[in-house]
């Protein structure tokens, strides 16, 4: 046997441990317990996750829209979120320093030579988290999934417009199933006499800046080392700057300044909270990548949107008809499928180039 050919059978001896959580010992409670521990750990992180998400929702769902709060101010809101996250980036940045065997994070010190690289994907960061709120301002909780599920459509789109890249027939036929699943949920959301046509158009705009972000978050990472919270930082800061102008020009200032709940503690501990989700979100998405593999995490929040539907219209007491549950259906459906799909097609070419990288080609 070649040198090769023997550690090529001690790389997959060693993956063939790694997948199932077993170690040399042949001592079965061992491998029952390091599994059973491995599981735990994956079914606290995805948990967690969806505890994050779908509590970020209803959180900012009720800072937008509440009845009970009346606070016209979508963009202050925003804005607020954004200064809350580049305070506890300081915070971990300190806290990182303080105890660097307990806390990994990233070195974090402003440079306006950084700020300015990342500036253009700063401009469709703001449009994707304030098209984001406003649509959920304006649509329901339970419709808000089938409101902004265009964004597969639009990477689909852009990374052909952009990156030149074509998409196979099976992604298209899956964005096809999106596109009738989004007609028919507005279809049935205007049957209701639910439908806020200013909403919908934030959720296409919101989807548009969701693929577009994802586009030039690629073209900008190696400007700040290939981190994301030091992307996450600059983006915020200047996020926050950015929102100025726009909240004076738009009256949320006077707004904001004539609200009644300016001075109740309760109010701003709800805000500080939306903030803290907002900046967990980064967090947990990246965990659960970590621990599972970004097809798992994607599933995962296909579920997620489903369950999060769902508590949306037990809460509040909301009565759908078939077709508009067909709709949540079709989206989620036609969501799942098209993740697949371009995790066939990624694991078909990444055999094709480990064929061709054997045989020398």
């Amino acid at each position: 046997m070649s040198c090769r050919q023997r550690t090529q059978l001690n790389r997959s001896r060693i993956l063939r441990m790694a997948l199932s959580g077993s170690t040399d010992s042949q001592d079965p409670e061992n491998k029952e317990e390091t599994f059973l521990l491995k599981s735990m750990k994956i079914a606290l992180v995805v948990t967690l996750y969806w505890f994050v998400s779908i509590t970020m929702v209803f959180l900012n769902k009720y800072l937008l829209d509440s009845p009970a709060l009346k606070l016209d101010a979508p963009l202050f809101v925003t804005f607020f979120q954004c200064v809350v996250t580049v305070v506890l980036c300081w915070c971990m940045n300190i806290l990182a320093m303080l105890c660097p065997g307990s806390v990994d994070f990233p070195s974090i010190k402003f440079d306006p030579k950084v700020s300015r690289s990342v500036l253009p994907l700063s401009i469709v960061f703001i449009g994707m988290i304030t098209f984001n709120n406003l649509c959920l301002k304006y649509v329901g909780v339970a419709f808000y999934n089938v409101g902004r599920s265009l964004t597969t459509v639009f990477n689909v789109l852009m990374s052909y417009l952009i990156l030149k890249q074509t998409t196979s027939f099976q992604a298209l036929l899956c964005c096809g199933i999106i596109i009738g699943g989004f007609w028919l949920g507005v279809d049935q959301e205007d049957a209701h006499g639910n439908l806020s046509w200013i909403g919908i158009a934030f959720g296409i705009l919101a989807s548009l800046c969701v693929s577009l972000n994802a586009i030039f978050t690629k073209r900008v990472l190696p400007a700040v080392d290939g981190s994301i919270w030091r992307l996450t930082y600059y983006n915020n800061i200047n996020a926050c700057v950015l929102f100025i102008p726009f909240i004076i020009i738009l009256g949320e200032l006077r707004t904001i300044y004539n609200f009644d709940k300016l001075g109740n503690l309760d109010f701003w501990g709800i805000m500080i909270l939306g903030g803290v989700f907002g900046f967990a979100i980064g967090y947990v998405t990246g965990l659960q990548i970590k621990f599972t593999s970004p097809l798992t995490h994607n599933v995962s929040g296909t579920a997620k949107a489903c369950a999060q539907t769902v508590l949306a219209v037990s809460y509040y007491n909301e009565k759908k008809t078939f077709l508009w549950w067909t709709s949540n259906v079709m989206v989620l459906g036609g969501s799942s499928a098209y993740t697949w799909v371009k995790a066939q097609a990624m694991k078909s070419n990444h055999e094709i180039k480990q064929s061709k990288s054997e045989s020398g080609v």
